[in-house]
């Protein structure tokens, strides 16, 4: 989502971008779902996930998740309108999973309507963050698109 701010602010920067389960609008859902976060509510696999880069081991991890649970009350950080996205020049690729719980695929539908020619992959099944599902190919499509001539 910090792409998408650089994007929306100073968009002779970005040239083309994938945004992955990315959100204009924190949801009454992803709210909740913030407000509830905590290490033990965590699902394993996230865990496992964070495990893997935090350097610093699980009080790492539980600050991250502090950090997390802390955006639930925030309403200005991400709040991009459709006028916001319509400035955004870069050529835009949106992934995201078709039964996301935290983002609904709608989020991404108007993302897509409001980037000037985005393109939206909605991965069927996918939940959120479906690029971690290795039956998805994301990383030779979305190097395809990246790399394709404008």
């Amino acid at each position: 989502m910090a792409l998408l701010h650089i994007a929306a602010r100073q968009p002779e920067r970005v040239e083309a971008m994938v945004l992955i389960s990315a959100t204009s609008h924190f949801t009454d859902e992803a709210r909740a779902i913030m407000r509830r976060a905590s290490f033990e509510t965590v699902p394993p696999e996230v865990r496992e996930m964070y495990r893997e880069c935090a350097k610093r081991g699980d009080a790492q991890i539980r600050q991250l998740i502090t950090h997390f649970n802390a955006l639930h009350a925030d309403h200005d950080d991400v709040n991009f309108t459709a006028d916001d996205l319509s400035v955004i020049e870069a050529r835009t690729l949106i992934v995201h999973g078709e039964r996301d719980q935290f983002f609904p695929v709608e989020v991404a539908q108007d993302m897509a309507r409001a980037i000037p020619g985005a393109e939206l992959w909605v991965v069927a099944g996918g939940e959120h963050v479906p690029i971690f599902d290795p039956a998805v190919p994301f990383t030779s499509e979305a190097l395809r698109f990246l790399t394709r001539s404008p």
